[in-house]
């Protein structure tokens, strides 16, 4: 397992966590074997929402057996009421559901506390003033809480919500039929502002915790694929978890077998990690830009584009650590020799050559 740091807090977070959307497919048995392997492998983040009220017994027995080794995430508006997952930014309901859910762990807090799926105006406004935001505060205070986040699929509200200064996580949707369709209403944005809000995230300190990375399956299944291809699992985890700010990737298992599928992004070949093949599926009407895909590598004056790449997107949006983070790179873009191996080799149409002479002359300003 490989780990990332959340910045507020210093845990370790696993890059590949849980979601439990699909868990009510499992028995009782099989859910709580699919959480005591996943923790075995090292899996240490979970995501407590499941789409139906039944595996949610299970789950927490499983969960409250590994409470001290895991974090969990616990949303605070989720609703299974009907037995079915749906939501609510009614205060009461919310704050009971969340409740059960740490009833269910046999724990008194939660990891992270999730302000739950808010996607409109009006639903923050509510959430804001009709209690939920006031309860959320209180129980961090107290430490019912640990830290405080929120989920959205909309980048406007990921915005408002960034800049109470509150939030140390958020769960936000990534994946390319989100960035570069406007197949799905959970893909929101230009592909170019969905990165430019990644790197907000990551300038505010505040990790990403990646939700529907394989957009609902769609991207794993030619025929429903946008772009007429699929792609692979190990293609959407890596996909996401090279964007800025991004800690971990949850996707939703239905049991044993997916969780395998999932663990065997350790063991594929850095070929099956390339999703270069993207560029040749993704329409390209918007400006060439660095993906941060590595498939330019290796660079033959050692220098590693990526990551010079990251760094400058998010120096110039204000990511003091950025610069510093770039400053420590063996080599520089001004170590460039213009060569053109990377022009030839990016699959997303960007001019390295002539962008590393930009970010040189960008950090010696």
């Amino acid at each position: 397992m490989e780990y990332r740091i959340l910045p507020h807090g210093g845990e370790k977070i696993s890059v590949i966590g849980l979601g439990s959307a699909g868990m009510h497919n499992a028995d009782d048995a099989e859910i709580e074997r699919t959480v005591d392997e996943a923790v075995d492998a090292g899996v240490n983040h979970f995501d407590f929402i499941p789409s139906e009220a039944a595996p949610l017994a299970a789950m927490g027995r499983a969960l409250g057996r590994h409470r001290d080794q895991v974090h969990v995430q616990v949303h605070i508006g989720a609703l299974y009421a009907s037995g079915a997952y749906g939501w609510t930014t009614a205060a009461e309901p919310a704050i009971a559901e969340f409740e059960q859910r740490l009833k269910a762990l046999g724990t008194d807090y939660a990891d992270f506390g999730f302000i739950h799926c808010i996607d409109e105006d009006a639903d923050l406004d509510r959430v804001m003033n009709g209690g939920i935001w006031d309860y959320a505060q209180a129980r961090k205070a107290d430490g019912t809480i640990r830290h405080l986040a929120f989920s959205t699929h909309n980048l406007h509200i990921a915005r408002r919500l960034l800049a109470t200064d509150a939030f140390d996580l958020a769960m936000f949707s990534l994946n390319p039929l989100y960035d570069y369709t406007d197949e799905s209403e959970y893909g929101r944005g230009e592909a170019g502002d969905r990165m430019a809000l990644l790197c907000e995230f990551e300038r505010a300190s505040v990790g990403v915790s990646v939700m529907k990375p394989f957009a609902g399956g769609q991207l794993l299944d030619a025929a429903q694929s946008p772009f007429g291809r699929a792609l692979t699992r190990t293609q959407c985890i890596q996909y996401a978890l090279d964007k800025p700010g991004v800690l971990t990737v949850l996707p939703g298992v239905h049991g044993l077998a997916d969780l395998h599928d999932l663990l065997s992004y350790f063991d594929a070949t850095p070929a099956e990690h390339d999703y270069s093949a993207l560029a040749a599926m993704a329409p390209q009407s918007r400006e060439a830009r660095c993906v941060y895909c590595n498939h330019c590598q290796p660079c033959p004056a050692g220098l590693q584009i990526g990551l010079v790449n990251k760094y400058y997107d998010l120096a110039r949006v204000g990511d003091a650590l950025a610069e510093e983070h770039y400053r420590n790179l063996e080599k520089h873009a001004g170590d460039c020799v213009s060569c053109g191996h990377c022009d030839k080799r990016c699959p997303f149409g960007v001019a390295q050559s002539t962008r590393m002479a930009e970010i040189a002359a960008y950090f010696s300003a």
